[in-house]
Order: C-alpha cells, then structure tokens, then sequence
C-alpha cells in the first residue's frame, strides 16, 4: 500500500496527511482551520480584483439611491 500523500498546513506550516478521515485537511487542526477564517473575515486574506472591477460588474444592477 502506498504512504498517503502530505502536504503543509497553510496556516502554520505542519505536515497534514491528506485522506479521507481527515476532518481538517488542508489544515492540521481546528484551531489552524479558525485562523485562517478569521484572516479571511478580517479580510486579510483577499482575492486580487482590478480596482475598477466591482463598479464594472455590478454599476448596472441596482438604481442609484435618491
């Protein structure tokens, strides 16, 4: 049988085996689970967008307020 893959927790950086009865996986435990939701919350953690990118996708779905 072969050795389940490993990979890093990307919050702290401890190898995580990556099967199935893993709960956590990517993350080696909760606590490293919630850390990451909070950096994400806080928006620490942020998905790059052209600034002008929300004002292009979305000027044109509401009316503007009076």
């Amino acid at each position: 049988m072969s050795q389940p893959t490993t990979v890093e927790c990307p919050t702290c950086g401890a190898p995580v085996e990556w099967v199935a009865s893993n709960v956590n996986r990517p993350f080696c435990s909760d606590r490293c689970k919630l850390i990451d939701l909070g950096a994400w919350a806080s928006e620490e953690h942020k998905i790059p967008v052209a600034p002008d990118a929300e004002d292009e996708l979305f000027s044109g779905d509401f009316d503007p307020r009076h």
